[in-house]
């Protein structure tokens, strides 16, 4: 008859935070086993201690934890098989061993390595324990979701862009495993735009407990048992308490407009800069096309706008931050390319001097069509706005004669429309007059979009019947190449 390996969480460090039968199991055990570097301190034995007694103790050292190693994971590896035998041995011998972890078990705990080697061939029981997140949260006194809310835990030695997305992602977070990790942690709450909503929790439940904002918190003061904590956004707009600091930190400031590039379309092309400038904001406007893009935050005010009213789209973006609001002016792509970016800060030039204006890039059309086909900008190249509605048809005709002339590859945005239908017709006779008719164009439409369509035509064959408003058009230069089907590009040297 073997004995029994229980797995028992014991909390984030308050003993009296233990559960009934975690302190069972501890008290009737035969022998109890816990982890701890070389230094031979245990929390989790500490956490246990006044139920100990006659138990056999069964110390778990790691052979390393933060250091280098030429093979980290295979040091561990071989400490855990050696763990595992050592634990089996007592369970041979009719012996129930507990192995007691801080926290839960099963939450970033070190029992489950054991517990992948032993459970097949013992009987095993894990008893849950509180996880120092909810200790954290229960520190602040702050819920960590409410509602529909997404809470996400993440640990700190993710890279810190990969942190940043999932911040800029996510309603509330959590993030383990500090330590070494904090600079790294802290730069991407900074990236992501949650810096300011972000606590740091130290040792929660124990007497060395801490609490504060995590951005005045000094990294070399960070202990590996501290969690970061973005908690409850519904919670922090709905407590008057919470409403009224806000407010307060906003008297007398200007809010801020952010021109965020929502890019072509796919969500994975949307930057961690533009996640998380969308996910502070609090207002996003812009042409309803583009507004309908953005994930819905029962937070924000959402205000779209007809296409054609860059101007006055841009004042009352500006209105609204003079008066306190974070403001996200979206547009497609880039917002630098024919968007919104320069109507901004045109307006905001012109009587909005106190208000703070940001850019924030986006890929662009012209960059997502020429990554379908392979590199038809790989040289010098220029991008030019067929449409007359802002600018006269005969400075359009001399620019592209221009660029034609130096033999240079373009990008053409806004071709056609329902009520321009003649401008692709009258670009491509003027190109011809430069051009080669075999001259590659690459011909997208909707790229990103449902609808995407990615052809090659020459550029004598163009028909503008089929190009509209969401296509853009690639004309390349005399250098450019089509080798094979589905291939252009423009040799990085020319001739």
């Amino acid at each position: 008859m073997t004995g029994t390996l229980y797995g028992v969480g014991v909390g984030p460090g308050d003993p009296s935070l233990m559960t009934v039968r975690a302190v069972d199991l501890v008290r009737d055990a035969d022998v109890v086993a816990y982890h701890c570097a070389r230094h031979g301190r245990s929390n989790a034995r500490a956490i246990v201690a006044r139920y100990l007694g006659t138990q056999v103790e069964e110390q778990l050292t790691y052979p390393v934890t933060t250091e280098d190693t030429a093979d980290y994971q295979g040091t561990l590896d071989a400490f855990y098989a050696e763990a595992a035998a050592r634990l089996a041995a007592h369970l041979d011998a009719g012996r129930d061993v507990v192995v007691v972890a801080e926290g839960d078990p099963f939450f970033y705990g070190s029992y489950m390595h054991l517990h992948k080697r032993l459970a097949d061939r013992y009987p095993t029981e894990v008893v849950p324990g509180v996880t120092s997140v909810a200790a954290a949260a229960a520190a602040l006194g702050r819920p960590l979701v409410e509602r529909d809310e997404v809470l996400t835990v993440l640990p700190g030695t993710l890279p810190p862009d990969e942190l940043a997305a999932r911040l800029a992602d996510t309603d509330a977070a959590a993030v383990m495993k500090l330590g070494r990790t904090f600079t790294g942690v802290r730069a991407a709450l900074a990236t992501s735009g949650r810096l300011d909503e972000a606590f740091y929790v130290e040792r929660a439940s124990t007497d060395r407990e801490r609490l504060a904002p995590l951005a005045d918190v000094d990294p070399a003061e960070v202990p590996y048992f501290s969690v970061g904590v973005v908690p409850s956004r519904v919670h922090a707009d709905t407590t008057p308490t919470a409403r009224a600091e806000t407010a307060a930190a906003l008297d007398g400031h200007p809010g801020e407009v952010v021109v965020v590039g929502l890019g072509p379309g796919a969500r994975d092309r949307l930057t961690p800069e533009a996640a998380a400038a969308l996910a502070v904001a609090d207002d996003v406007v812009g042409y309803a096309t583009y507004t309908a893009r953005v994930p819905p935050n029962p937070r924000q005010r959402v205000h779209p706008s007809d296409n054609k009213v860059e101007s006055e789209r841009a004042a009352f973006a500006l209105d609204l931050a003079r008066g306190g609001r974070r403001v996200a002016v979206v547009s497609s792509g880039d917002p630098g390319v024919f968007a919104m970016a320069s109507a901004v800060v045109e307006v905001a030039a012109d009587g909005y001097e106190d208000v703070p204006v940001r850019v924030v890039p986006g890929v662009s059309a012209a960059q997502a069509v020429a990554a379908r086909v392979g590199a038809p900008l790989g040289h010098d190249y220029a991008m030019i706005s067929l449409s007359d509605r802002l600018k006269p048809w005969d400075v359009v005709e001399r620019r592209l004669a221009a660029v034609a002339d130096a033999d240079m590859a373009l990008a053409l945005y806004n071709p056609g429309s329902r009520s321009r239908t003649w401008q692709v017709e009258a670009a491509r006779e003027v190109l011809l007059k430069y051009r080669d008719p075999s001259t590659p164009v690459v011909v997208g439409r909707d790229v990103d979009g449902p609808e995407e369509s990615v052809r090659i035509v020459r550029l004598a064959d163009l028909d503008p019947g089929e190009v509209d408003m969401r296509t853009l058009l690639i004309v390349g230069s005399s250098s450019t190449r089509w080798p094979a089907a589905g291939t252009v590009y423009t040799p990085r040297r020319h001739g």
